[in-house]
């Protein structure tokens, strides 16, 4: 089994917007991208890369106004087995080894896994069906794009 390389760093948050460097071995493979609207970033929670939150199983998800307590594959928790992030962005600008997307919720510091385009036939479900405890919550974090 192979073993997962970061392609770059979240080097800069602000004001909604991130800038991700991609490492000089990756570069050529941000050929393309600036031709879509939104990119998917996958990115490593580094700072729950601990062996507590990696045993993490059961959570109250923070973000939402019920106090319901789920599994970490029904929810955002960053702490997880794998503490692997994933956030559909704005692509704002590419800039040679940059990118500047909006509404990252990555901090400052966070390896990057990959980066993957958005596809709306392919990533939106539209009949998709989600618990009812998220359904008060889930408003504002789509805002935020």
């Amino acid at each position: 089994m192979g073993e997962v390389r970061f392609i770059g760093i979240v080097e800069e948050t602000r004001d909604e917007k991130a800038k991700i460097r991609i490492y000089p071995e990756f570069k050529s493979g941000l050929k393309g991208i600036d031709g879509f609207s939104h990119i998917i970033v996958l990115y490593w929670i580094h700072l729950r890369d601990t062996e507590k939150d990696r045993s993490t199983l059961l959570v109250y998800p923070r973000r939402h106004k019920v106090n319901i307590e789920t599994g970490v594959f029904a929810c955002r928790s960053p702490s997880r087995p794998n503490p692997i992030g994933l956030c559909v962005v704005k692509l704002l600008e590419v800039k040679d080894d940059s990118i500047i997307v909006k509404g990252l919720d990555a901090i400052e510091g966070s390896p990057i896994v990959d980066i993957k385009p958005y596809i709306p036939a392919i990533d939106a479900v539209l009949d998709a069906r989600i618990p009812k405890w998220l359904t008060s919550s889930t408003n504002s974090e789509n805002d935020r794009q």
